[in-house]
């Protein structure tokens, strides 16, 4: 099998061509996920919460993301792996640098930061030095204490907008790919059409072109709240390779997310 790159996110783009990936943690689900052809997954610092038992995404650490990116990275071995870089990672220049260089040693392809323009300097940064690099708005979640919560984001216009300017920031600082979290269904489409690189959606309705989710919210064992835009794909399917499938089956047609699962 040929390696993914964002060569082909960006194919896919262009012939509106939706596309589904998912966090992974360790080499036994990520081989899973690729053997069922799920060809992007992400490294998330979500392992804080689903995986260490957490209450936030803020104690995870750059040695936590090395080591899950590379059993990952042993389990699917042609897939586009992006890894995240963990709250505070990211502070200095030369933090930043060091730090992103662990992760792609570790076998991420691309890495992955939270913020708007005032990492434009940063991206652009890491770009000029092949660190490839996935934007991250909407719903932040290391800002969770600056939110006060999980809260959706972009619901007025002012605050829209601002997001739009962010990730036109991001996309002219060099980012090759966006995330967008939570936010209302017509700012998600705005932002996607607006931009030429992908925008892969979680909370932000079947209209970017490609969608991820945390594996956990994928399979009905989240503990505690569990998040509107999630669907739970293993009750129908029986199977976890069955849902696998069916959740890609689901994002290619347009079919998830649903309208229950979005943000109006």
């Amino acid at each position: 099998m040929k390696n993914t790159t964002i060569a082909h996110l960006m194919q896919w783009k262009q012939a509106h061509h939706k596309f589904a990936s998912i966090t992974a943690y360790d080499f036994s689900f990520a081989k899973l996920f690729a053997d069922e052809g799920i060809q992007i997954m992400l490294v998330g610092d979500s392992l804080g919460m689903t995986v260490q038992g957490h209450t936030s995404t803020i104690p995870v650490t750059v040695t936590d993301i090395v080591y899950h990116t590379q059993a990952v990275r042993r389990g699917a071995p042609n897939a586009l792996l992006l890894a995240d870089l963990p709250f505070m990672s990211y502070a200095t220049p030369a933090q930043t640098f060091d730090n992103a260089a662990q992760l792609m040693r570790a076998g991420a392809n691309m890495v992955k930061l939270e913020g708007g323009q005032w990492l434009a300097d940063t991206v652009s940064q890491l770009t000029e030095r092949a660190v490839p690099v996935c934007g991250h708005l909407g719903l932040t979640p290391q800002s969770v204490n600056v939110f006060g919560g999980y809260k959706v984001q972009g619901r007025d216009k002012d605050a829209a907008d601002r997001l739009l300017d962010d990730a036109l920031a991001l996309e002219s600082a060099g980012a090759q790919l966006l995330v967008l979290e939570c936010v209302p269904v017509v700012l998600a489409k705005r932002v996607t059409e607006a931009l030429t690189i992908p925008v892969i959606g979680i909370g932000a309705g079947n209209v970017t072109d490609g969608q991820i989710l945390v594996m956990h919210d994928a399979f009905g064992i989240t503990g505690g709240h569990v998040p509107k835009f999630a669907k739970n794909f293993l009750v129908e399917s029986g199977d976890i390779r069955s849902a696998v499938r069916q959740y890609i089956t689901e994002v290619e047609a347009g079919h998830y997310p649903a309208k229950e699962h979005s943000f109006q």
